[in-house]
Order: C-alpha cells, then sequence, then structure tokens
C-alpha cells in the first residue's frame, strides 16, 4: 500500500502536487480512522486523506525522470485524431482523464486540445482547461526536477514546436505531387528549365551587330 511521511509532497488528483502537513487520526461514524494532511501549493486548499484510501482517491507520488520523459513523448505524437464531437462531450472526457490523477492522461489533454488550437480558435472553455492541463503538469515536473516552472513551460511549449510541422514543411509536403519544390519561400514547377531573362543591353548589342553585318 502506498504510503506517505510528513513533508512528502503528493499529487491529488486535479487539484495538483500538495505537501503532506501531518498524519491525524479522527474519529468517523463510531470508527478511529488516520488521515493524511494534504496541503495543495497552488491555491492553499487543505484536503483530507484517508490513510487507507490513498489508491482509491488516486493520491499518487511525484513523477520521476522517466516518466518526465514520457509525458514529453505523449506531447510530441502527432498522429492523433481529433473528432468533431461537442465541446460538452470533449469536456466531460477531458475532465474524466484529469480527475484520474494520471499525468499521462493530463499530458493527453494538452496535446490534444493544441491539435485542435491549430485547426480553430479555441473557446474560453477550451482554453480554460487547456490552463488547467499546462499548469498541473508544469506544477509537477518543476517541483519533481527542482526548477522554475517558467523553465519547465518554455520545455513545454519547445516539445510541442517539436511535434508541429513547420509551415514550410506542410508546404512541401502538400506540394509533393505537384511537382513544385520550395526556396526560401518561393516555388517553381519541376523540369521546366529557367527563361533566359534579356536585358536592354543585350537588344542593343544584337541591333548594333545586325546593323553592321
Amino acid at each position: 500500500m502506498l504510503s506517505f511521511r510528513v513533508g512528502d509532497k503528493a499529487v491529488y488528483p486535479a487539484h495538483g502536487v500538495g505537501q503532506v502537513l501531518g498524519i491525524e487520526e479522527k474519529k468517523i461514524s463510531g470508527q478511529d480512522m488516520n488521515f493524511y494532511i494534504l496541503k495543495i501549493i497552488e491555491n492553499g486548499m487543505t484536503i483530507m486523506v484517508p490513510t487507507t484510501n490513498v489508491e482509491k482517491v488516486g493520491m499518487r507520488q511525484l513523477v520521476g525522470a522517466k516518466e518526465i520523459e514520457k509525458v514529453y513523448g505523449i506531447l510530441r505524437k502527432r498522429d492523433i485524431a481529433i473528432d468533431n464531437q461537442t465541446w460538452n462531450r470533449r469536456y466531460r472526457e477531458y475532465m474524466e482523464k484529469i480527475k484520474t490523477g494520471s499525468i499521462y492522461e493530463i499530458a493527453e489533454v494538452m496535446r490534444d486540445l493544441h491539435l485542435l488550437k491549430d485547426d480553430k480558435e479555441l473557446s474560453f472553455g477550451e482554453r480554460k482547461m487547456l490552463d488547467m492541463a499546462k499548469g498541473l503538469l508544469v506544477k509537477e515536473i518543476s517541483i519533481a526536477k527542482k526548477t522554475t516552472e517558467d523553465k519547465i513551460s518554455e520545455e513545454i511549449e519547445n516539445v510541442l514546436m517539436q511535434r508541429r510541422p513547420t509551415k514550410a514543411a506542410t508546404i512541401a509536403v502538400a506540394s509533393k505531387d505537384k511537382g513544385v519544390t520550395l526556396k526560401t519561400g518561393t516555388s517553381r514547377k519541376m523540369g521546366k528549365p529557367k527563361r533566359q531573362r534579356t536585358t536592354n543591353k543585350s537588344l542593343a548589342r544584337a541591333k548594333a551587330a545586325k546593323k553592321d553585318a
């Protein structure tokens, strides 16, 4: 059974990282029960979690280096199909993922909303959900890696940029079957030689040679 000591950091689903301030015994329905007193770092909220119910509620330890790499791998993944279901249905689906407390599920929510953002302008609710997912990732990973949230936020943005093809690459893929090559923002048909540009000086020399002849 998963257990924590006073001072340990732990993650509580949908709330993020907290610190175990103490372990208290309380009488509930005539029974003595032990509770972790968990203070959420982000907002100062205090949550009492039964010590025997930790895994059931989804309270877990912070991620390690291997888990963080797996999270970044999820964010990099490109071959994801986003369906056209309504936002209400998508919201419920994403909230269920966030409520699991799994950092991998949270990473999937953030990735999917970023993919959606590439295709359309996100609604207020979608932007709020994206901010929530990113905030949970940034907070936990920054604490796990003992670094600043700004640095992790930048790291995640860089990972997402690795996921997105560049504009030039996108044009190249779209144009591959049309016989077009790209050169720093320009394009031309393959197989056709460049037309020689005739200048005024060339015309003058040609006229002079013809006259002398």
